[in-house]
């Protein structure tokens, strides 16, 4: 099925999600499975540093596939967040969509130093 247009959009419902980064490899932040009939508007990522200690990067990719497959372009590559900081990735001046069979993927350089919040519309 194709994604909905945007102009025709019968239900519009708001979403925010938390993933705590437990490992250094890439994981699916937000993924929009292929045929889901669904566009999901992403309105913010912010990435939160919770060790009081050391800087981590994280890199942000977008998959040309759902549930991080396929090789990502990156919205951003190894960037370091402060101990105790926090990093707007995405905001709601961008404008980013995600369609159907495509996702989200994030990389931490440390294990359990990051937390990401992403919060989107599920326009269908």
């Amino acid at each position: 099925m194709a994604a909905p247009n945007i102009v025709n959009v019968a239900t519009i419902t708001a979403k925010t999600d938390t993933l705590k980064l437990t490992g250094t490899s890439a994981v699916a932040l937000l993924s929009n499975a292929a045929s889901s009939g669904k566009v999901l508007k992403v309105n913010s990522l912010v990435v939160a540093n919770i060790d009081g200690t050391s800087a981590a990067t994280i890199t942000v990719g977008i998959y040309p596939q759902d549930d991080i497959g396929g090789t990502p372009v990156l919205l951003a590559s190894t960037i370091s967040v402060p101990a105790d900081a926090s990093l707007v990735v995405i905001d709601k001046n961008m404008g980013l969509y995600l369609e159907e069979d495509t996702s989200i993927g994030v990389t931490a350089s440390a294990a359990d130093d990051l937390a990401c919040t992403i919060t989107y519309e599920e326009l269908s």
